[in-house]
């Protein structure tokens, strides 16, 4: 059964930063020895991880918005100067969902499948619309 997960992405302005952002790591990762991997670490691993190697996704929050999802590739544990992490390997294409509110939490959330925004397609330089119009129009009951 395909699961996902839902995540803040802190400090990002909108999903031309988190792509910019994402590009970086990616620089940063490489080392030479193959290509690089995207991904990001968290303190708890998920304990339905193979829930989430089935076709599942990382959907990120940005701004207080779903507005875009990730497909997760990998799952490891490792320790980091003592401490457990999992890490969560994620493919770079980045796909726009559709946008919906949500309320600030901390670390990841599971995200059942039914639960999950529709795409809108891949990530493009130009933002579909802008927030702030997005939530007035929300508001008006125009979308």
């Amino acid at each position: 059964m395909t699961l996902n997960l839902i995540k803040l992405a802190v400090g990002i302005d909108d999903l031309s930063h988190l792509r910019k952002r994402q590009e970086q790591r990616l620089r940063l990762n490489r080392d030479g020895a193959g290509p690089s991997r995207l991904f990001i670490q968290t303190r708890n691993k998920p304990r339905r991880a193979q829930d989430l190697l089935d076709g599942g996704s990382l959907y990120w929050v940005v701004k207080g918005l779903i507005r875009a999802r990730q497909r997760i590739v990998g799952v490891e544990s490792e320790v980091v100067d003592g401490t457990p992490r999992c890490v969560l390997y994620l493919d770079p294409l980045l796909v726009r969902t559709e946008p919906r509110q949500h309320r600030p939490f901390q670390g990841w959330r599971y995200l059942e499948a039914n639960a999950a925004p529709a795409d809108l397609g891949a990530d493009t330089d130009n933002e579909p619309m802008p927030d702030e119009m997005f939530n007035e129009l929300k508001t008006l009951g125009l979308l």
